[in-house]
C-alpha cells in the first residue's frame, strides 16, 4: 500500500509535457463515466488520398458532402501532417467531417468530447489504482513483495488506462488514426496550453513509463462551435477553415445523401423551409443536422411533401427552444413555407 499511494502522489505534478502543470493541478483523477471516446476499426491500410478531387471523391462514398473551400485545407492537413481546426455554427457537419475521414482513410477515429473542468485522467491517461491494488494484496500474499517488484509490477502497461489523446500518440498503433478534439471552446482555457505541448511533440511524459512518441501523427481535428474565443497560439499550430450554413443546392445534395429514402418534392421543400427560418431571428439557428432530422421523421410519417398542417405538427424537430416553436407557429410559419415553395417552383 505505501508503494501504491507514494507512486500516486508524484503522478498529478510530472505526469504532464513541460509546461502543462496548471492544468494538472487542477485535474482530479477519477472515473471516465462523462467522458464519451471511442475507436471505430476499418480494415485495411490508410489510404491516403492522390488529390483533392481523390478526397473528395472518398468523402462523397461516406455520404459526406465537400465542396473544394473544405476539401482543399482537409488535403493540406494531410500531406503537412498538420492539425485542421474547423470553426462554425452547431449542425454544419465539423463532427461529421471527422468520422467521414477516418471511414474515407481506412481508419480509426478516436473521439475526445470537451467540456467545462476536462482533465488530464479523461483526456490522457490515468492508472488502474483498483486493479493495481488487486495485485499488490496477491504479491504480498505470495510474499514476493519488494519495493523494486511491486513497482515494476504495478506501473505497466497492463494497468495503464489510455484516454483518447494517448490512444491517438500510441505508437503500437500500426496506422495514423484520426483524432477528434470536439468543441474545445467547451474546455477551460489551461486544457488548451496542454494541447498546445502535445500537438507540438505528439509526446508525453509518463514518469513510472517514460516517454512515450507517436510514431505516425494522428490527424487531429478540432471543432469550435465559438461559444467562446480559442486562443490565438492554438490556432497558430493549426489550419483553419471557417464551415458556415450551405447554400440551398449543397445543403439539398447532403439531405438526398443522408436520406435516400425521402421524395424529392419533400427534400426539396424542407430544405428550403430551413433555409427560410435562418433568415428569422431565432434563438437558436437549426443546422444542416436538424434539416436531415425533419426529413427522416417526415419520411417515417409518410409524407412526401411539406404543408402547413406538417409543419406545425413537426416543429420542435428542427427548433429546439420553446422561444422559437412559439414565435414561428401559426401565421409566421404559413409565410416562411410560402416563400420556400416558391423558391422550389422555380
Amino acid at each position: 500500500m505505501p508503494i501504491l499511494l507514494a507512486c500516486r502522489s508524484v503522478r498529478a505534478q510530472y505526469a504532464l509535457p513541460h509546461g502543462a502543470r496548471q492544468f494538472a493541478a487542477r485535474s482530479l483523477i477519477r472515473p471516465s463515466a462523462l467522458l464519451y471516446s471511442a475507436a471505430f476499426p476499418f480494415g485495411g491500410h490508410t489510404i491516403v488520398p492522390a488529390s483533392i478531387a481523390d478526397l473528395q471523391q472518398r468523402l462523397a462514398d461516406q455520404h459526406y458532402v465537400a465542396d473544394r473551400g473544405l476539401a482543399v485545407p482537409l488535403f493540406l492537413a494531410l500531406r503537412l501532417k498538420r492539425p485542421l481546426f474547423l470553426e462554425g455554427e452547431a449542425g454544419v457537419g465539423k463532427t461529421a467531417l471527422a468520422g467521414a475521414v477516418a471511414a474515407a482513410l481506412g481508419t480509426d477515429l478516436i473521439r475526445l468530447q470537451c467540456y467545462e473542468g476536462l482533465d488530464v485522467g479523461h483526456a490522457l491517461y490515468e492508472w488502474d489504482y483498483a486493479r493495481q491494488l488487486l495485485e499488490l494484496r496477491i504479491l504480498d500474499a505470495t510474499h514476493t513483495l519488494t519495493r523494486e517488484s511491486a513497482h515494476r509490477d504495478l506501473y505497466s502497461d497492463a494497468f495503464l488506462i489510455k484516454r483518447p489523446l494517448l490512444q491517438a500518440i500510441d505508437p503500437q498503433r500500426t496506422r495514423p488514426a484520426v483524432l477528434l478534439i470536439d468543441e474545445i471552446d467547451r474546455a477551460d482555457e489551461e486544457f488548451e496550453g496542454f494541447l498546445l505541448e502535445l500537438l507540438a511533440e505528439y509526446q508525453i511524459t509518463i514518469p513510472e513509463l517514460g516517454t512515450v512518441r507517436a510514431a505516425e501523427r494522428p490527424l487531429v481535428i478540432l471543432t469550435s462551435n465559438r461559444t467562446r474565443e480559442v486562443h490565438d497560439a492554438l490556432k497558430r499550430r493549426c489550419l483553419y477553415q471557417w464551415i458556415g450554413y450551405p447554400s440551398f443546392e449543397k445543403e439539398l445534395a447532403i439531405v438526398r445523401e443522408r436520406a435516400p429514402a425521402a421524395s424529392t418534392r419533400l427534400a426539396q421543400r424542407v430544405t428550403a423551409m430551413v433555409q427560410e427560418m435562418r433568415t428569422a431571428d431565432l434563438y437558436k439557428t437549426p443546422g444542416v443536422s436538424e434539416t436531415i432530422d425533419w426529413v427522416t421523421a417526415l419520411v417515417a410519417l409518410d409524407r412526401d411533401t411539406l404543408d402547413a398542417g406538417t409543419v406545425e405538427e413537426t416543429l420542435g424537430v428542427v427548433l429546439k427552444a420553446k422561444e422559437d416553436v412559439e414565435a414561428l407557429r401559426g401565421r409566421r410559419a404559413a409565410e416562411l413555407l410560402d416563400r420556400a415553395i416558391a423558391r422550389t417552383a422555380t
